[in-house]
């Protein structure tokens, strides 16, 4: 698919930085370098969360990416697996996000904070006092805020790359792992293997 604004021309130092970093430009980054200042903004606020390390990294991780198939965004999902592996996470789980209600490799905390993640992403949110509760005793006040501002701002992502119409880009090839689908009846994220 193509994304539904035109890509816009990055600057030369940027464009070489992110191929240095990532192989590739993302195409999220270029279609918002249509709004300078506001491309510029999101880059300096997305490094500031990627630095916030009182949360654990892996739950994190595995919270963006049950937000990313839930919204159905297929390019979050590719570039969070592409940093499961650049974090040295459990590529196997990572793998089974998408499908973490029926799959048994994850912990009874990466449970709850992957059913953290979409209760937060439910439009109304259903985040219940029990789960909110049961979170902060076994991660504390500020790893659960920290947590719950990263969710949010994962939703910011996906659902403003879905509504650009950016999708996978293949960083998740380097993993040797595929995009897992969510079951029948889940998000809209189809699995490219």
């Amino acid at each position: 698919m193509t994304p539904r604004i035109p890509k816009a021309e990055l600057p030369t130092e940027l464009r070489e930085n992110l191929i240095e970093q990532l192989g590739a430009v993302p195409e999220p980054v270029e279609v918002m370098f249509n709004h300078p200042a506001l491309a510029t903004d999101n880059l300096a606020f997305s490094a500031r969360v990627g630095a916030w390390d009182v949360a654990d990294a892996s739950l994190k991780t595995f919270a963006h990416m049950a937000v990313a198939a839930q919204v159905g965004c297929s390019w979050c999902l590719d570039i969070n697996y592409f940093a499961a592996l650049n974090q040295n996470l459990d590529l196997a789980k990572a793998s089974q996000v998408p499908r973490w209600r029926e799959s048994e490799v994850f912990t009874p905390l990466e449970r709850d904070v992957l059913e953290y993640a979409e209760a937060m992403t439910n439009t109304p949110t259903t985040v219940t006092d029990e789960l909110s509760a049961s979170l902060l005793d076994r991660l504390g006040p500020a790893a659960l805020v920290e947590l719950t501002v990263f969710i949010g701002f994962a939703n910011l992502s996906t659902r403003t790359n879905t509504a650009h119409g950016i999708t996978s880009q293949g960083y998740s090839d380097a993993c040797e792992i595929p995009l897992t689908a969510r079951p029948a009846g889940g998000s809209r994220v189809a699995s490219t293997a």
